[in-house]
């Protein structure tokens, strides 16, 4: 657990260092510098791209993570892996940019009555799915080779930057919209040189491939594997874009923008899970190679127990001030208080799990994982063509929710099913008892006139009833042997 601890930390404090400065761009900057079409604009943009962009690697980001093992060799700068990788992402682009060129009418179509502004600007997505194709194939290189902090601070705080300093410029009337839009793609062209430039600082890998090195080390294999899960590798990040995508399809651009900075809230309780998966999925890889079980269960439970923890501790601190901090922004947005409670749901629950999905996905039973990701982009696409018609912002958030959750369910049965592995204990009852007391407890309180005062009275009042509890009720044994009044008592 040392380098996953390590490493872990690093990009939980990069994570929320990213956090910080994304609340300050999507909650202060954005909503105030730009007009809700214009955020739901380079929303809907990004969103669309990234979505395709998914397609495009042919899933060898997968296969690198469960296949590298295999071939790492520094003597031999393994084997030409690097090359090898990108071969797949290049391929990709041609067979996506071919299909979006045919389809283009038919897409256009789909928006042309609510969000015709997109219309303008869609072949922007062209140069934005190149870019973040190849940033996702890169990135999983790194995490391969234990190298996730400086990935992880070029894509949470370099990007977040460089957008404020955007859209700041636009602000003060420096560019056009034409420009706008296009320096913000720009944006992702400098991360994916920064990439590379960090890539050859501490790998200078190679990019000819040992083609009999392949063949010997189940190159097919790796390759089958890759293609199944081409498809259904979208579906991890269409949780986070599809709905912004189907938005801007059943109502107008304004409410993208609304939902916008409304779902951005969320991610500050996952971004401990976020920041921990970038470096635990390569060690459960090798962990597999090895066949050590134990390792595997020690990441496990313990992913779900601190994970849970500390997305309770958020949850909380979020949902019981999220009324009084969406006060702070312009008209409109206050709309998004329920779709910030239903996603904070979601996400908890995805916390409260773990790392079921690097597990089954680097294991043998592969192929259930795969099944499952292809099960949960049609459940969720179905969920959303039915509940935003009907319930608009706050469908779009129950279809998330609701298919993110039915997916864990799934992982996690499959999991316990095949390998004898669940990561549950009284610890997290316990745990969940003390989140929904402290939450409905919280909620009963009045608002003060005052929203700061209102807002430190809340929080202050969640983060001593929370630590309190986790502390008596000793949930975390091995944070009190660093107590020095308890240090002779921790066995």
């Amino acid at each position: 657990m040392g380098v996953i601890r390590r490493q872990g930390i690093k990009n939980t404090i990069t994570g929320y260092l990213g956090i910080l400065i994304g609340f300050v761009n999507l909650i202060v900057i954005q909503p105030h510098f730009l007009t809700k079409e214009e955020l739901g604009l380079t929303r809907i943009l990004y969103s669309f791209s990234l979505l395709v962009a998914m397609f495009v690697p042919l899933g060898i980001g997968n296969a690198t993570l469960k296949y590298f093992p295999l071939f790492k060799d520094e003597e031999k700068k393994n084997h030409g892996f690097f090359g090898f990788m990108n071969i797949f992402p290049l391929i990709g682009f041609a067979i996506s940019a071919f299909v979006l060129f045919a389809l283009k009418d038919f897409i256009l179509n789909q928006y042309r009555s609510e969000s015709p502004l997109f219309l303008e600007f869609f072949d922007y997505i062209f140069p934005l799915i190149f870019f973040n194709s190849f940033i996702a194939v890169l990135s999983v290189y790194c995490n391969a080779n234990y190298k996730s902090t400086i990935p992880s601070f070029i894509n949470d705080v370099g990007v977040r930057l460089m957008t404020i300093g955007v859209v700041s410029i636009y602000y003060l009337k420096f560019l056009t919209l034409q420009q706008f839009i296009f320096a913000f793609v720009a944006i992702y062209a400098v991360q994916l040189v920064l990439l590379l430039m960090y890539i050859f600082s501490f790998d200078r890998p190679s990019f000819k491939i040992d083609w009999p090195a392949f063949r010997e080390k189940k190159m097919f294999e790796l390759i089958r594997y890759g293609l199944l899960l081409w498809f259904a590798s979208v579906a991890s990040i269409g949780l986070k874009y599809f709905d912004s995508i189907m938005i801007g399809k059943y109502m107008p651009l304004s409410f993208v923008g609304i939902y916008t900075v409304a779902a951005f809230i969320p991610t500050v309780i996952e971004a401990p899970l976020n920041a921990f998966d970038r470096i635990a999925s390569a060690k459960i890889s090798f962990a597999w190679s090895a066949g050590d079980r134990k390792q595997i269960f020690d990441i496990y439970h313990k992913s779900s127990l601190y994970m849970f923890l500390l997305g309770g501790f958020l949850f909380l601190n979020i949902n019981v001030n999220i009324h009084t901090l969406l006060t702070f922004l312009p008209p409109g947005f206050q709309e998004g208080e329920i779709v910030v409670l239903i996603i904070s749901i979601g996400t908890l629950f995805n916390m409260a799990t773990g790392l079921n999905a690097p597990i089954l996905l680097n294991s043998e039973k592969f192929r259930f994982g795969a099944f499952y990701l292809i099960a949960l982009a049609i459940l969720l696409l179905g969920f959303q063509m039915i509940f935003i018609p009907m319930y608009g912002l706050t469908g779009a958030a129950l279809a998330t929710t609701a298919a993110s959750m039915i997916y864990n369910v799934m992982l996690f049965v499959t999991v316990y099913k095949f390998f004898d592995l669940q990561p549950f204990d009284r610890k997290n009852i316990m745990a969940l008892v003390i989140i929904i007391l402290l939450y409905f407890i919280l909620f009963l309180i009045p608002h003060m006139e005052n929203r700061i005062f209102d807002i430190a009275m809340r929080t202050s009042i969640v983060s001593l009833s929370y630590f309190l509890a986790v502390y008596f009720l000793k949930i975390v044994p091995e944070f009190h042997q660093y107590l020095p009044w308890e240090k002779n008592e921790v066995k």
